[in-house]
């Protein structure tokens, strides 16, 4: 129920937070910014926390595999590579948003100066 409400919050505070930093930017508002650039940090937060659960899910994932005997073990190999790989691309995209924000905070704090 909480990720239901969760991931559309998520989304949307990352849609509203680049377009009040775009805005901001734009029309030499800072503190409008700035609401951009923390609410994009929000989002990022979500992905920090997300990351644990989307490792679970794969391993959840392999166990229901194995135990209803969907998948012959000789494959889980393969299918341990690919559920693998489908939890480390939630790594890529969250070190893509931290690096994302830090880019917006140095942006922002540079504007801010000026």
């Amino acid at each position: 129920m909480i990720t239901q409400i969760a991931y559309p919050a998520a989304s949307f505070g990352s849609s509203l937070g680049i377009l009040a930093l775009l805005i901001g930017l734009g029309i030499g508002l800072t503190w409008l910014a700035w609401v951009g650039v923390y609410l994009f940090a929000g989002v990022v937060v979500f992905q920090v926390i997300n990351l644990p659960v989307e490792f679970n899910a794969s391993r959840r994932a392999k166990q229901l595999l194995v135990e209803r005997g969907i998948v012959p073990p000789d494959e889980m190999p393969y299918v341990n590579r690919v559920l693998n790989a489908a939890a480390w691309t939630y790594v890529a995209a969250t070190l893509q948003a931290i690096l994302t924000l830090l880019y917006y905070l140095l942006l922002v704090s540079s504007r801010d100066r000026e």
